[in-house]
């Protein structure tokens, strides 16, 4: 991965960024309640497994973000 990105890629990271908090809001607020309703001494175990989960949800979330901006078709031959 690189480190440093065009200006025309920083643009299309910043809006996919945005697309991507849109997208995992409930996801953002489950991981907000879930430790806020937790005590420190339950921080890990039950709710630890609660907030990867959500975690991995915007992950895939993220992915077809990306994806949904991109052509997956392919042209049959003729």
């Amino acid at each position: 991965m690189k480190e440093s990105l065009s200006a025309t890629q920083e643009a299309e990271a910043q809006l996919l960024a945005q697309r991507i908090a849109q997208a995992a809001q409930d996801e953002f607020l489950q991981i907000a309640r879930t430790l806020v309703a937790s005590d420190p001494a339950s921080l890990f175990g039950a709710a630890e497994f609660q907030v990867r989960d959500a975690v991995l949800r915007v992950a895939a979330k993220a992915y077809q973000e990306h994806l949904a901006q991109k052509k997956t078709a392919t042209r049959g031959v003729v």
